[in-house]
Order: structure tokens, then C-alpha cells, then sequence
């Protein structure tokens, strides 16, 4: 206390008394406070200007999306019809088929009309097709532009989506489901149809009869395939009727040579047709059970390649019967039709699926060249082509034999054509590591723009598009 007085008798002599000091430090903190009250008001208004500008950042990123992935879902759906040939078989006009320039025109509305559902002003959404000159394009792009104020200042702000149509895949489709049998009477490789395992044979197979059925009007789907014996044990054990469900140990699913198949609307059309596919119905009473009977024997010793060693170079895989007989789309130009069929025939791989690659891989120009270094009509690198003897890369009666060689040796090895049109873009390797068509945007185009087009020319079955971003 004494100390305390003291201090202020000296304040008090130095012309200032205790009050004075209190209110002038108290005016000197108000001020502070004052000033650093408006300091954090800033520091807000500043903070809630940068949350706008995130926000409309995040705004029209988003109706980017949305837009790209509408133009896309139009192009999935619309695919058949641009497909389609422009003919009918007596001439007249097709009333189904797309041109492209209608194709396109239809996937920017769809995405414009998105743009205006989530705010975008007109004129503000652009969309492009980065694929626009390819057969078919696939691939669309918005880009959004978008104003925003910010300290009483206009700020342009700018989002971009990419997304495309594509056939299911990527490694992570390829993990999901496994490659080789097991805990059945078959422990070869596996092909999927409609999320279904089976012998890679049997799937080919499965390929030219779907396709002949979507030509008639059928739209067939496997509803089981390959079994394992305590998968068939679970179902026995819910269904214990030997005349309805086999044992465990006896069901010919254990060997992936079997497939149910539905709709129900279709057991008229397989009861006419199966035959010619190699299919038989096991049983007079299940209309939907039909077991693979032109390949080795269900659970044999040959049968465990898949069917491949069995059926000769390029197995069941490889030749016609991916595809619908060595018939060409109507795409491909008259002067290399011979050549594509001649080359086919040599190695046993389905003409179609030839012609596809060339299209996509050039568009049959024997002059093509890639930065990469990529050349001629079937786009050969140099240690490609001399790996297989191919001299001139140029001369497209040389390349398209090459071709044929290398997808007879790829559809052998990996014994499903969208494995091996990956490994001929992507190579062997990656396709090897995860058992899938890799992760690789150019990649996963290329397969499903050969895919788009043997399924509009009705050579193969096409699993359905799913629509993705990619950008």
C-alpha cells in the first residue's frame, strides 16, 4: 500500500494524477481495441470475400461436372443409333441413325440444359468434344465461366470437367472380381459377362450368341456362371431339391462351362438358336440352363487353359468366336477389305476386330505417323514391327498381317479381346500386372472406341458404358 502511495505522489508531482493516468491509459486501450476491432472486421470481410470466391469456385466446378457428365450420358445412350447405318436394307432411309454432327449437337444440349438447371448464366457453359473427329467420339468437355465480386471488383472465375463414355475397367475392376477359379472342379482363368466368371472359350462364345440375339430383338444377360462348391453348398443348402439344384461336387458350374441365362423372354429365342453357338440346355426342364458343349469336356484336363491350348493359335478367344464370324463392318474401305479377311483367315482372329483397331488406330491411313513414333495403318512401333518381321511398316498388305500376328498371340495370352486390345496399345506389361485394361486415359479410350464401333456394327457383344470423369 505505502509503495503504491508513493507512486502516486510522484505521478501527482509530475503534473498528472492517478485518475488522469487510468483514463488516458483507458482511452489508449480503446483505440487499440478500436483498431484492432477493425483489423479483424477486415481480416473478415477479407476472409469472407476469399469464402466466396472459393465457394463460386467450388460452385461452378461442380455445374462443370454436372455438364460434362450429361453430354457424356447423351452419347452413351445415343451410341446405337449414330451406329446404326444410315440405311435401311431396301434403301430407304434409317428413321434410328444419328449423324454425328446431330450426335454432338444433342450431347451439348443435354449438357447446356444442365448448365442452366444449376445456375450457369447463358453464355457462360462452352462445350467441346476433344474426340470430335474420331468414329465414334466419346469424350466431352465444359467448361464453365463464371463472375464473381470481390472487394467491389469483378473476378473471372474459370472450371473444367472431362468426362467420356467408356466400356467398365481400370485396375480397380480388375481387382474386384478374381482372374482364376477356385474351390470348384475348374481352376483356369476367368472371363466375366454380366459380373459372371466362366471359361474364356465359353465367354467367346457367349459374345456371337449375344450379339445374334441383340440382332433379333434379344437382350441376353447371364445371371450365374461359374460356382464354387461352397457357393453351391449355400444354395443347396437353401434349396435341398437334387432335381432343382445339384449337390455340392456334382453341378456342372463348378466347371465355368455353364451359364444360366435370362430374360425369361428370351428362353424361346436360345431354345431355336443356342445350338448354333455351341450351346446345349442341359436339362429339358430349366429353359435358362444352357452348358457350353463345342470345347473340351466340362472339368477336364483340357479345359483348363480356358479352352485356348485346345481350340489351336488364338484359342476360342482369339478367333471368330469373340466376334460374330469373319464379317466386316461396313466402315472399312473396299481396297483393304481382301487384305484384313486374308490376314484373319491366317491367323485365326476375327476380321472385325481387326478392322476396328485399324480404324481407331489410323483411320486407315497407310501413311499415318504418331509423335511417339507409332507408324502405318496398324500403328507399329519399330521394336514392335521388328519383332514381328515387319519391314515395312508403311505397306499395309505387310502391317495388317503383322496385326493379325500380334492380336492372335495377345488374344492367346490373355484370352478376352478387351485385355488384349489394351496390351496392343498399352503393351503387354501393365495388362499383365493388374489383369485389366490399366488405369491409362489413352488406353481405356482406345478399348472402348473399338468396343463402340464392333458393337454398332453388331460383331460383338458390348458390356454397357458407364459414364466417368476423367479431367
Amino acid at each position: 500500500m505505502r509503495a503504491r502511495a508513493r507512486q502516486a505522489d510522484i505521478d501527482h508531482t509530475g503534473g498528472w494524477s492517478t485518475s488522469d493516468a487510468l483514463r488516458r491509459e483507458s482511452g489508449q486501450a480503446l483505440v487499440l481495441a478500436l483498431g484492432g476491432a477493425l483489423a479483424i472486421l477486415a481480416g473478415a470481410a477479407a476472409l469472407v470475400a476469399i469464402a466466396g470466391a472459393v465457394t463460386g469456385k467450388g460452385r461452378a466446378q461442380r455445374a462443370a461436372d454436372l455438364a460434362a457428365i450429361s453430354a457424356a450420358r447423351s452419347m452413351r445412350d445415343d451410341l446405337p443409333r449414330l451406329l446404326s447405318p444410315p440405311r435401311l436394307p431396301g434403301g430407304a432411309p434409317n428413321p434410328s441413325h444419328l449423324t454425328r454432327p446431330t450426335y454432338l449437337a444433342r450431347a451439348s444440349a443435354a449438357a447446356l440444359a444442365a448448365g442452366r438447371a444449376n445456375g450457369v448464366a447463358p453464355g457462360r457453359l462452352r462445350v467441346s468434344f476433344p474426340d470430335a473427329e474420331t468414329l465414334p467420339p466419346l469424350r466431352a468437355r465444359a467448361v464453365v465461366i463464371g463472375r464473381l465480386t470481390v472487394d467491389e471488383a469483378q473476378v473471372e472465375v474459370r472450371a473444367s470437367a472431362v468426362a467420356e463414355a467408356g466400356a467398365p475397367g481400370g485396375a480397380a475392376a480388375g481387382a474386384a472380381t478374381p482372374v482364376t477359379a477356385s474351390g470348384g472342379g475348374y481352376g483356369g482363368p476367368l472371363v466375366y459377362r454380366s459380373g459372371k466368371g466362366m471359361r474364356p472359350d465359353v465367354a467367346a462364345a457367349y459374345d456371337r450368341m449375344a450379339a445374334a440375339a441383340r440382332a433379333d430383338g434379344i437382350a441376353l444377360a447371364v445371371v450365374s456362371g461359374f460356382r464354387s462348391d461352397a457357393e453351391q453348398a449355400q444354395l443347396f443348402a437353401a434349396h435341398p431339391d437334387p432335381r432343382w439344384v445339384a449337390p455340392p461336387g456334382r453341378s456342372l458350374h463348378r466347371c465355368a462351362t455353364e451359364l444360366d441365362l435370362g430374360p425369361a423372354a428370351a428362353y424361346g429365342w436360345l431354345a431355336a438358336n443356342a445350338s448354333r453357338f455351341g450351346f446345349v440346355q442341359r436339362y429339358s426342364w430349366e429353359a435358362w440352363h444352357y452348358g457350353f458343349a463345342a470345347g473340351p469336356e466340362p472339368c477336364s484336363a483340357a479345359g483348363e487353359a480356358g479352352g485356348l491350348r485346345a481350340s489351336g493359335r488364338g484359342g476360342g478367344a482369339g478367333g471368330d468366336g469373340i466376334l460374330a464370324g469373319n464379317t466386316l463392318p461396313s466402315f472399312v474401305p473396299p481396297e483393304y477389305r481382301p487384305t484384313i479377311l486374308v490376314a484373319a483367315s491366317r491367323w485365326n482372329v476375327s476380321a472385325a476386330l481387326l478392322a476396328g483397331q485399324l480404324m481407331a488406330e489410323s483411320g486407315f491411313d497407310p501413311n499415318a505417323g504418331s509423335p511417339a513414333g507409332a507408324r502405318g495403318i496398324a500403328q507399329f512401333m519399330p521394336s514392335t514391327a521388328a519383332a514381328y518381321g515387319l519391314r515395312n511398316p508403311f505397306d499395309p498388305v505387310e502391317a495388317i498381317d503383322a496385326q493379325a500376328h500380334l492380336m492372335s498371340d495377345l488374344l492367346a495370352k490373355f484370352g478376352d479381346p478387351q485385355l488384349a486390345l489394351a496390351a496392343y496399345n498399352a503393351g503387354p506389361a501393365p495388362v499383365e500386372a493388374c489383369d485389366c485394361v490399366p488405369d491409362y486415359p489413352e488406353t481405356q479410350a482406345y478399348v472402348s472406341r473399338i468396343l463402340a464401333l464392333l458393337g454398332g456394327a453388331g460383331a460383338l457383344a458390348v458390356p454397357a458404358f458407364e459414364v466417368r470423369l476423367v479431367e
